[in-house]
């Protein structure tokens, strides 16, 4: 029916001089936008499957190609917008759920560039970062409220467990299904390189990568996939995912087509079904069930990894993580409402949860309120993007964080959004052994070294400039923040003053 036709979002530029008609964008596209017409001697695009990844533009050799925003429109209307038109044009016509990848693409607020770090001149001076020590190096897990001695005077190390991360960034929760094998090698060989850790997700561990296990967390989900004692004991730490911010309340869905050989045998699940994660765990139903959960894993890895307990940014998010800290938990983290995912429903996507930074703010502040701060570490993500963005963290009471799809990015994504279909052009968001070809680990992981060790000299950079020597001395002192734009309401969730203050 005409009614259901939906002009393309965008529109593929040719410039036909330029073109030599070498079809390496026909090749090269998943989506089968580009062909090569006999009859007219040349090539053409289907604009209604093109997703802008960028592919064909980046590998043709004349520079032929672009990828523009179509101008087509509806009728100008401040309610009705094109895309929710559209939107219930195809469910309409489909009764289906609308499915979305990644973050929140929505022009809400971001508190990170509403804040501004502040800095030292004379009477507390700047540190040179290339000529003085600088320590970034973390530890995350409960810490002791004193120092306590023994009978020669000896210091006892009464430290339960601990992550030490040389860099205060880890690698988020990605799971082998959602992202490819190559993606994952990449991910893990960069953590080893880097002294810190990279995430399983709820889909297990590859048997090839169990060599990283030093520096790998393991995901214990709803759908318990890939769950036994060994991959308990594989990693460093435990996490229990109990929410993500791309869609806090419901659980995850791997669709049958993704689950080859490989990704069966690591989920342990039939080849070719779903893997479905139900939206909570079925054991768990209080703090008091977590508690066990945490303690079941505690006791199942001989009490010598610490156990992070996961959470999406809602909207009772400090006294969820009060219990979660009187719960037992080593670790708390916490995924904003821009988190990435692979897939998850349009409205829980766009709709569901709070910013990372107000998150956070108000878990740091419960916790120090109530005096157990000490008791718990936080790790927060859900969009951060730069070096920036973790000094403001640190500073809100973050003591790590965790990076997702700016490591993807690094990887090659040009976040076109469709992870769903699982045609990632760019070997990423896949399956598809010829597309996972495409994204080599050996460049692979050397980019995402690349990445972390520029973000940890500017970390150093900005630390210095502050007139600090420590990351631990910089987590929590929001008085090296300032805020612009933002309401009295919002300086006062997040704990700082207005700039000029």
């Amino acid at each position: 029916m005409a009614i259901d036709f939906l002009y393309p979002e965008f529109e593929v530029v040719r410039d036909k001089d330029k073109c030599i008609g070498c079809r390496v964008c026909e090749r090269q596209c998943a989506n089968e936008v580009h062909k090569y017409d006999e009859d007219l001697d040349c090539m053409v695009s289907d604009n209604a499957k093109c997703v802008c990844c960028h592919r064909c533009v980046a590998l043709c050799p004349t520079r032929a190609l672009k990828i523009v925003k179509t101008n087509h429109t509806f009728r100008e209307n401040a309610n009705w917008k094109s895309e929710n038109i559209s939107e219930i044009y195809r469910q309409a016509g489909t009764g289906g759920v609308l499915l979305s990848s990644m973050g929140n693409p929505k022009n809400y607020p971001i508190y990170w560039d509403k804040m501004l770090i502040n800095a030292s001149q004379v009477t507390n001076p700047s540190i040179d970062p290339l000529r003085e020590p600088m320590e970034t190096r973390v530890f995350l897990g409960a810490k002791p409220e004193k120092v306590e001695f023994n009978s020669k005077g000896e210091i006892k190390n009464n430290l339960t467990p601990q992550l030490k991360l040389d860099i205060p960034i880890m690698f988020s929760a990605m799971s082998y299904g959602s992202i490819s094998y190559n993606a994952h090698e990449s991910l893990a060989r960069a953590a080893e390189e880097l002294g810190t850790y990279y995430n399983t997700g709820e889909g297990g561990l590859h048997k090839d990568f169990y060599k990283y296990g030093p520096h790998t967390i393991v995901q214990v989900a709803s759908g318990r996939f890939g769950v036994h004692k060994d991959y308990l004991n594989a990693g460093a730490a435990i996490e229990i995912k109990m929410g993500q911010g791309a869609k806090p309340g419901i659980g995850g869905h791997l669709p049958g087509i993704k689950v080859g050989d490989d990704i069966s045998k690591t989920r342990m699940i039939p080849k070719g079904s779903d893997a479905i994660s139900p939206a909570p765990h079925h054991d768990i139903y209080s703090i008091e069930d977590l508690r066990q959960l945490v303690y079941s894993l505690k006791e199942a890895s001989d009490y010598k990894k610490p156990v992070i307990v996961k959470i999406a940014a809602v909207h009772n998010v400090a006294a969820i993580a009060s219990g979660i800290a009187r719960g037992g938990a080593d670790i708390i983290a916490i995924d904003g409402y821009r988190g990435g995912t692979g897939a998850a429903p349009t409205r829980i996507r766009d709709n569901v949860g709070i910013p990372i930074e107000l998150a956070l703010a108000s878990v740091d502040q419960r916790l120090r309120e109530e005096g157990i701060r000490n008791k718990v570490s936080i790790v927060v993500g859900g969009s951060i993007r730069s070096s920036a963005d973790i000094v403001k963290a640190v500073a809100l009471g973050a003591d790590a964080v965790y990076i997702g799809t700016s490591a993807l990015l690094a990887l090659g994504c040009h976040l076109c959004r469709s992870c769903q279909q699982g045609r990632c052009n760019w070997g990423i968001a896949t399956q598809r052994e010829d597309l996972v070809r495409r994204l080599n680990p050996d460049i692979g992981y050397k980019r995402l070294v690349n990445l972390l060790t520029a973000w940890n000299h500017e970390i150093k950079e900005i630390m210095g400039g502050m007139g600090i020597n420590s990351i631990e001395s910089l987590r929590g002192n929001r008085l090296m923040l300032r805020g612009i734009g933002l309401t009295e309401k919002e300086l006062q969730i997040l704990g700082i003053k207005h700039a000029g203050e």
